[in-house]
């Protein structure tokens, strides 16, 4: 339990400007181990912006994003360029809405589960094939695939081994940008099944960006509704969506309804 409720990410008052434009205002959150955030909210809400602030792909105009190294937290717009980009890949993963921008396809799929091993410094080659062909168990995948290139595979497989690439070197932050989009709904359903129970076995700290209400009422313990910038509402997932309180939030939870 105390492994559980360590603190992974701290987020305090997060802001990005672009000119004049303010795409993510005052944005603060907390996260442990083993639990998921979702955030909702419309195109054009700052969802987006805040999980590249996170992933660290820009820098925010202001405010602090603190992550676990070692048992400490550390501050990850402080540190230098070089030790930023040294701490990343270990620290945090991102998966992406289209696999195909997390996959290389010229590469099997193994070399694709190995590949970041190989960045964090594996170099033995019974380690990284005995991994990748864990991973591809883990995300079924046949075993059999392993030298086949990603774009033989289906679009629910990419997505797969999206994640396999991205949870094998046990980040501590897992950020993903509407995992399910563009998917049928059978195949959703079974990659959403497959997160939650990696997410929890693997006590990962997760952040999950979507528009879908059912992907978050699915996947996350806890709900930010953000809307033009700002978070407007956040709570726990059922309470959110069972009694949204703000406006929006109620709009939200009723387009859904009447689909």
């Amino acid at each position: 339990m105390k492994q559980r409720s360590t603190q992974v990410l701290k987020v305090d008052s997060v802001r990005k400007d672009y000119g004049a434009m303010t795409a993510c205002c005052d944005v603060s959150l907390s996260l442990r181990r083993g639990e998921v955030l979702g955030v909702v909210g419309e195109s054009g809400s700052g969802k987006s912006t805040l999980l590249k602030c996170l992933a660290g792909a820009e820098r925010p105009s202001s405010g602090t994003i603190h992550i676990s190294s070692e048992g400490e937290m550390v501050d990850l717009w402080a540190m230098d360029e070089a030790l930023r980009e040294q701490f990343l890949p270990s620290a945090i993963s991102l998966i992406h809405q289209n696999p195909r921008d997390g996959i290389r396809l010229n590469v099997s799929a193994g070399g694709n589960i190995a590949e970041p091993l190989l960045v964090n410094g594996e170099r033995y080659y019974g380690t990284l094939r005995d991994t990748s062909l864990e991973w591809l168990e883990r995300v079924n995948i046949d075993a059999d695939r392993i030298e086949d290139l990603p774009r033989t595979f289906s679009g629910g497989m990419q997505q797969r081994l999206q994640i396999a690439r991205g949870l094998a070197t046990h980040p501590r932050l897992v950020l993903m940008d509407e995992p399910t989009g563009g998917l049928d709904v059978s195949v959703q359903a079974k990659l959403l099944d497959l997160i939650r129970k990696l997410v929890r076995e693997m006590g990962i700290a997760a952040i999950v960006v979507t528009h879908d209400i059912g992907v978050a009422r699915l996947l996350a313990d806890r709900l930010m509704v953000m809307q033009r910038g700002r978070v407007i509402e956040e709570g726990l997932t059922d309470q959110v969506l069972d009694d949204p309180h703000h406006p929006y939030t109620q709009l939200l939870v009723s387009s859904v309804l009447q689909a």
